[in-house]
Order: structure tokens, then C-alpha cells, then sequence
């Protein structure tokens, strides 16, 4: 059953974390605004978060991941401290400015870069002290599943499943 469950995702890596990421966003901001207690859940802002994620998360996040572990493969101490602080320097920042920025223009407001400017630093101080503890792998579902389920990847097999092309 595993199986034929993981074979959808280890055939269409992309479209799996397109999605992944889509859902997550839209299932993260769901639970926040029942956390917030608010009277009634903002389905136009849950969708407004959705479609950023879908649309540049999921996409950037595939491509950036993809990009490092072949750039600098392995999972040796520097070259994971290595695609650590690129991510974190480099990565991190646009990402967070782009779901700030990017759902601000989707709500068509008109200061778009005002939530940008009120919680850019404070998300990112709390992005450093989550996700350097969080990421492994190339950043694909299949390397998440292979982590958690103890299976150790060949170098070859770290990129969508398939031998990489240098």
C-alpha cells in the first residue's frame, strides 16, 4: 500500500511539492485563524495564501533545493553547513518577502510592502531557529519519506529519483 502511494511522488517530484506546498500554506493560515479564535475563517485570505505557495513557493523551493544538492552534494558536515547558510542568507529573505509581498498584491492592497515591513524580521529570526533543524535532503517530498523512513539515498538518486545530469 506504502508503495503504491509513494509512487505518484517519486514519479512527479515537482508536481508533488507544488502541492505539498500549496496545501501546507493554505492548511497552515486555516489553523492560524482558528488559533486567532477569529468569529469566521477568511477562506478569500486562506486562498489569497494558497495560491502564492502554489504559484512561487513550491516552485522556487523545488528548483533553490535542487540546485544546492547539486552544487554542493553530500550530506558531510560543510557541505551541509554550506547549503545551510545559502539557504538561510540567500533563500530565506526572498521567500519571505515574496509571501508577504505576494499576498499583500493578491488582497489588492495598497501598500503592499506594509505586512513586509511589520513581521520581515521577526519571521525570519523565527525561520532561523526552526527550519536549519528541519531540512534534509534535496528538499523533496521522496527525500522527507526516504529521511523518515531510514532509507539512505545513493548520491545519483538525490535529485527527483533519477541519475543527475551534470
Amino acid at each position: 500500500m506504502r508503495d503504491a502511494l509513494l509512487k505518484p511522488v517519486r514519479r512527479f517530484p515537482w508536481a508533488t511539492n507544488v502541492t505539498l506546498y500549496g496545501c501546507l500554506f493554505a492548511g497552515g493560515d486555516f489553523v492560524h485563524q482558528l488559533f486567532s479564535r477569529k468569529e469566521q475563517v477568511d477562506w478569500y485570505h486562506t486562498r489569497n495564501v494558497a495560491v502564492v505557495a502554489f504559484s512561487f513557493h513550491g516552485n522556487f523551493n523545488f528548483f533553490w533545493m535542487r540546485f544546492l544538492e547539486r552544487r554542493f552534494p553530500g550530506n558531510a558536515l560543510r557541505m551541509v553547513l554550506r547549503k545551510l547558510l545559502l539557504d538561510q542568507t540567500l533563500a530565506a529573505p526572498l521567500a519571505i518577502s515574496a509571501f508577504y509581498t505576494g499576498v499583500s498584491f493578491m488582497e489588492g492592497r495598497d501598500e503592499i510592502l506594509k505586512d513586509w515591513k511589520e513581521k520581515f524580521l521577526n519571521t525570519y529570526k523565527t525561520g532561523l531557529t526552526y527550519w536549519p533543524f528541519m531540512q534534509s535532503g534535496d528538499g523533496t517530498m521522496t527525500a522527507a519519506l526516504d529521511w523518515i523512513r531510514g532509507v539512505e539515498r545513493k548520491p545519483e538518486q538525490r535529485i527527483s529519483g533519477k541519475k543527475r545530469v551534470e
